[in-house]
């Protein structure tokens, strides 16, 4: 299948050259229709929906190509324009086809669609998963293309029956005539091609949903739980060598000498070559026979490393610096009158703490890559399929179109995955072209080890936060002053021309202030150091979230007000979804009406990201010192909810995800520039003890669906510290948790 998909990629560059407004010509779909052996394709510009509403307002990108094959077996394969990993796209995108088209849910498939201009995003105009922007960008999109492959099967069934399209109906994958007459999707899907595309089509009622809005059970699921699927690490190309890159201790250091002469005496060991890394660094390339002997081979190297041109970070020193930073002003991101700081009847100050953290997926980093003088093809878990392959074209010499990206099945990647620098490929584009250069050819797999994964940067920021609040005599919150010190992780990508204001980096800062009507005056002070930044899932709000709920709740101890209540009358006639989320979390929870088991105590926190509101009611305990997190309940509006059990899995997942963040150890530290730890023995993350009871509900909507791939993970930390505050009366500042210190 995959093979047949690249093939149609080719086929449909031909065919866009002939496309007219509002649909592929008949030739068109013929063409493609024929090289994969018959069928229903449609692939076709939609209008509408092709603006970002918040970044991108008022500019128009480029409407991707989206294809829907139906074959004569009757089966239904959806291409997915993004990657799957571990999210549910692979499903939910191919219920939204099989919504508008009728079609019977046994029927449908998925494929990962190839990088390609056909299958980009479209709000952000390239090819991209992030952002939790899959369903709440091709909703429409995808609906349409069933509802347009939907009438033209009517189409094909009314002429071959000789009857009006309205006297077809369309059941569950069937079609029937007025005199009886039936056929399936696969017996029509040729006739259906020969049909001309229909300009417009009216769309579902949410009321008449019969497959959007129900708990689906994922395509992907079976593989994935008998270990049969296959994930990008577990490709390989026909006589493929394997990699393993012995990469600078600090980054961008270059290689100053070395001695190859033990790893080339290992028994697979073929080459060791000096290759161009990230950031401006060399290292070595051990390419082998398969992973061991390139394993043992690294080990063997005798290296020594040049640091001397680079900046050596050490933790210590850089928060040091930042709590410096954070007494003074930084550029302005939101004004407001403080004047009555000075005069309030009680003050808050505080100062947070947020390390480095590495994003640490159960699949490390991988790639297959064949790098010929007529073109490249690649085989990666990519999440950014348009800046990947145009930086693999630019690093080889080639055109964009000279590269075949296929995209991977992937384990995990939190924005590891969507890097805009394309680290990991362009160190394994230039590798193959050592490899070339030194007279060989063919396919090389890439492999980064669990070390390398964790020690090879493009972390969260670090970031410090300085808050000075002001409360009236009736515990109203009358001024507030706040600094944030922090990394930018837009500046210098391709994202800064809409995410970067002012100086003010939109990421560091989102989630402040909202949705409470607070009078903030908030700045922020970009620092440059030398440890590779990126989105890591939830972005800014990993760190806001926790500064603006902690202190919420500090600000309604201080007023002597129950906490939801102290929030409910902060929030504004705006926060209608985030006063729903709220009062659901609530009443599911029994917060306030059902009693405790001694020794435990509730914790409130809510927060919005990336369009979708999470509201978190948890319970909690310390015993002997450490703390343990029981129960959640969530109350989520996301809007019209495409896959309860996605939505589900998605809020389970990013609550065991944020609990990893308060353990102890949870944090990537340097020491002269050296990133100290290395596995998952020195760097933890949430295991099955660490899970707590996680019940979630969400809100009923019919709304246009929102995102839910990373707003669940912000609210939980502060939910759990404010519950930890009942228990002992310390207000933790800082992540992971330190009940000693704080």
């Amino acid at each position: 299948m995959r093979t047949e998909w690249l093939n149609q990629e080719s086929m449909q560059t031909e065919a866009a050259a002939s496309t007219p407004a509002g649909g592929l010509s008949r030739r068109g779909f013929m063409k493609a229709g024929a090289v994969l052996g018959g069928g229903l394709v449609l692939g076709f510009f939609i209008p509408g929906a092709n603006k970002f509403a918040n970044a991108q307002a008022g500019k128009t990108v480029f409407q991707p190509n989206a294809f829907l094959h139906i074959a004569a077996d009757n089966s239904i394969t959806v291409q997915v324009n993004r990657l799957e990993f571990g999210q549910g796209v692979h499903t939910a995108l191919p219920m939204l086809i099989a919504e508008e088209l009728d079609a019977d849910w046994a029927q449908m498939r998925g494929a990962l669609a190839p990088a390609g201009d056909q299958y980009k995003d479209p709000a952000f105009g390239i090819q991209m998963t992030g952002g939790s922007g899959t369903i709440n960008h091709s909703f429409m999109q995808y609906r349409e293309i069933g509802a347009k492959a939907r009438a033209m099967l009517v189409a094909a069934a009314a002429e071959q029956w000789k009857v009006a399209p309205e006297q077809v109906k369309v059941a569950k994958g069937v079609l029937s005539g007025p005199a009886g007459q039936k056929s399936n999707f696969g017996a029509l899907a040729d006739a259906a091609m020969k049909q001309a595309v229909p300009a417009s089509v009216k769309l579902k009622d949410a009321k008449d949903f019969r497959i959007i809005g129900k708990p689906v059970k994922r395509l992907d699921a079976r593989l994935k739980s008998t270990g049969k699927q296959e994930f990008g690490i577990d490709f390989k190309a026909p006589n493929s060598k394997v990699v393993l890159v012995a990469r600078p201790p600090v980054f961008g250091a270059k290689v100053a000498k070395f001695n190859a002469s033990k790893a080339k005496a290992i028994k697979g060991v073929i080459e060791v070559l000096e290759v161009a890394t990230d950031r401006g660094g060399r290292g070595l390339a051990v390419i082998a026979e398969g992973y061991w002997p390139a394993k043992q081979g690294r080990d063997a190297l005798v290296v020594e490393w040049d640091t001397s041109a680079v900046e050596k970070v050490s933790s210590d020193k850089q928060l040091a610096e930042y709590k410096e930073l954070a007494q003074k002003p930084g550029v302005s991101a939101k004004q407001a009158d403080t004047s009555k700081l000075a005069a309030a009847p009680t003050k808050i100050t505080a100062v947070y703490e947020f390390p480095y953290l590495a994003h640490a997926p159960m699949e490390p980093l991988n790639c297959v890559i064949d790098l010929r003088a007529d073109g490249c093809t690649v085989w990666a878990g990519s999440q950014f399929q348009t800046i990947d392959q145009g930086a693999i074209a630019a690093t080889a010499g080639l055109k964009p179109e000279q590269v075949v990206l296929n995209t991977m099945m992937a384990g995990g990647g939190f924005g590891r995955r969507a890097v805009p620098t394309s680290d990991y490929l362009v160190e394994a584009t230039n590798i193959a072209k050592a490899w070339n250069a030194s007279g060989k050819s063919g396919p090389l797999k890439v492999v980064w080890s669990r070390e390398d994964d964790i020690k090879g940067g493009y972390y969260r920021p670090s970031h410090v936060h300085r808050a000075e609040l002001g409360l009236d005599d009736k515990g109203h919150i009358v001024a507030w002053n706040h600094t944030i010190v922090g990394q930018s992780i837009i500046s210098g990508t391709p994202f800064e021309p809409m995410m970067v204001k002012n100086g003010v980096d939109h990421t560091m800062v989102e989630g402040m202030g909202e949705p409470y009507e607070v009078p903030m005056n908030l700045s922020v002070h970009n620092v440059k150091a030398n440890v590779p930044v990126l989105w890591w899932r939830s972005v800014g709000s990993t760190h806001t979230a926790f500064v603006m709920e902690t202190l919420i709740d500090e600000a309604a101890h201080a007023a002597k007000m129950d906490p939801v209540a102290y929030r409910r009358q902060l929030l504004g006639e705006k926060a209608k979804r985030h006063l729903a989320a709220l009062d659901l979390a609530v009443a599911k929870s029994g917060y306030g009406k059902k009693a405790l088991p001694k020794g435990q105590a509730w914790g409130v926190a809510l927060h919005e990201s990336f369009n979708s509101v999470v509201a978190y009611v948890v319970t909690a305990s310390v015993k002997n010192g450490v703390p343990k997190l029981h129960s959640v309940t969530a109350g989520v509006h996301c809007n019209l909810a495409v896959n309860p059990l996605t939505i589900e899995a998605q809020v389970q997942g990013a609550v065991l995800m944020a609990v990893g963040t308060t353990l102890p150890g949870a944090a990537i530290t340097l020491k002269d520039g050296v990133v100290e730890q290395q596995n998952f023995s020195d760097y933890p993350v949430a295991r099955m003890p660490d899970m707590p009871q996680v019940a979630v509900h969400i809100v009923p909507s019919a709304d246009a669906p929102t995102g839910m791939g990373e707003p669940g993970l912000p609210p939980l930390a502060p939910a759990y510290a404010n519950a930890l505050f009942k228990l002992t009366g310390k207000r933790l500042r800082k992540l992971p948790f330190d009940l000693a210190s704080a």
